[in-house]
């Protein structure tokens, strides 16, 4: 009896350095995830200091004092070295409903730095508001876009005569000012038949004569498109935003921010309302990372009305949104409607995430 109680006192205090160690090595330990948490939401209406978020020059502004419209942030743990995520941190956040853990590959470049990644984020920053600028211009009827030239095909019709950020001034006599205008001017071209590209390169613009060819019973010269906004806009928007702050995702926001800045009236109707998405030029909204933790942030924020980006629906629907109403926004003017009817009827059908797959 004595030597079993010995074993086992034995094996038990053997195990406990044991122990211990396992739980270290869990503690200091960094994995390859990545964790997401609801981050901040800032009023893009409000001010940042002394300033007005949105600041406008050449317009009248308007502010909108009573309401808010909130864009959305989330919390990622920063990459290598300085994100170091151990299975405890890993472990709260899976279980969490509000948090999400992610590998680390898809989200991080496996080299990519702490700088490397808020520079990026700076410069999408930058370029998402210039993008919400001539969405916001264009709903209020500015010529405000230009259709770009971003990449030539090698070894087909446009190559050796387009270049990468060439601004399509007209196809054949005809005006263009968007991607979808250009794809639209080559697709009535007949293959085989020259086509005349004015363009705008380097300020200077010259014409240059490209000739279809036909894939899959289809005109096409070989470039790759995007609609841009025009190098200098007729109204100057400055958006004072903290530069800790970085991504393209509060585009959508900025955009419905700025026209509700330049227009007389509240668009908010003294409501709370929130959203996320990237937007173009054009006012098309594109997909961001970390819905859920944006729904959950504006949850938090006392939000009513939620936008929500067409390719992000399938997953916000599983959010823990509360009350928060979800409304899926396609375009920035569909958003800016939905806004409209929701403000005069928060009960009014409104486009929904339901059924999104």
């Amino acid at each position: 009896m004595t030597g079993a109680m010995t074993q086992r006192t034995l094996a038990g205090l053997l195990a406990v350095p044991l122990l211990i160690a396992l739980w270290v090595t869990a503690a200091i330990v960094p994995l390859p995830y990545v964790t997401y948490e609801p981050g901040i939401t800032v009023n893009v209406l409000g001010d940042n200091g002394k300033r007005p978020i949105i600041e406008v020059a050449g317009h009248h502004a308007y502010p909108d004092r009573g309401g808010q419209l909130r864009m959305t942030t989330v919390y990622v743990s920063q990459p290598r070295p300085t994100g170091r995520n151990n299975l405890f941190e890993l472990m709260h956040d899976w279980i969490s409903r509000d948090d999400a853990v992610y590998p680390y590959d898809a989200v991080y470049q496996p080299q990519e730095t702490v700088a490397q990644n808020k520079a990026e984020g700076k410069q999408e920053m930058t370029s998402s508001q210039d993008s919400a600028t001539a969405a916001a211009l264009a709903e209020l009827g500015y010529h405000v876009t230009e259709a770009v030239v971003a990449g030539v095909a090698k070894g087909k019709p446009a190559a050796g005569h387009l270049q990468k950020s060439d601004v399509v001034v007209s196809v054949d006599g005809k005006p263009v000012d968007s991607a979808d205008q250009l794809v639209a001017a080559v697709q009535r071209a007949s293959p085989g038949r020259p086509l005349r590209f004015v363009i705008s390169r380097h300020g200077r613009r010259t014409a240059v004569s490209v000739t279809p060819t036909s894939v899959g019973g289809q005109p096409r010269v070989g470039i790759q498109v995007a609609t841009a906004p025009v190098r200098k806009l007729p109204v100057d928007v400055k958006v004072n935003l903290d530069p800790a702050i970085g991504g393209p995702s509060a585009g959508l926001m900025f955009s419905l921010g700025i026209y509700d800045t330049l227009t007389p009236g509240s668009l908010t109707g003294g409501k709370t309302i929130a959203g996320t998405g990237t937007v173009d030029a054009a006012g098309n909204v594109g997909p961001i990372g970390g819905i859920q933790q944006k729904i959950v942030g504006a949850r938090d924020a006392g939000a009513k009305l939620f936008l929500v980006p067409p390719d992000n629906c399938a997953e916000a629907l599983g959010a823990p949104n509360g009350d928060l109403r979800l409304v899926k926004a396609t375009t920035m003017h569909d958003a800016l409607q939905a806004v409209k009817t929701w403000v005069k009827n928060p009960s009014a059908t409104l486009p929904s995430c339901k059924g999104a797959s």
